[in-house]
């Protein structure tokens, strides 16, 4: 079993990066949601790794104040760390990119107006 420590920051950190999504536009949120979920279960025992958190609260406060400019989420691999990947790996993020580029996604996801 893991230590209470590290599953209140697991727990602190999968917390954090849901509230974070709800910054998004809402259809990179519900995919946004779906990933994090599958991977927080896939790694339950991994390290904790805030840079995507990271990334993702500074991109969105950027886009906060720049209103009127086009928002960019995400960040580009270099090749060396593309090279660190295993093939597997390599698939599931040419599937996420591909996904969260179409024009017309899968989800068809309303803002709630209550």
């Amino acid at each position: 079993m893991a230590a209470p420590a590290h599953v209140s920051r697991v727990r602190s950190l999968y917390k954090r990066i849901l509230v974070l999504h709800r910054f998004l536009p809402i259809d990179l949120r519900a995919l946004g949601d779906q990933y994090v979920k599958d991977e927080f279960r896939r790694h339950k025992k991994a390290e904790t790794d805030e840079n995507y958190k990271d990334t993702l609260q500074t991109q969105i406060l950027e886009a906060v104040g720049e209103q009127n400019a086009p928002v960019k989420f995400g960040a580009d691999l270099s090749d060396g760390k593309l090279g660190h990947f295993q093939e597997d790996q390599i698939g599931q993020l040419y599937e996420l990119m591909l996904e969260s580029t179409k024009p017309n996604r899968q989800f068809n996801i309303q803002e709630d107006t209550k």
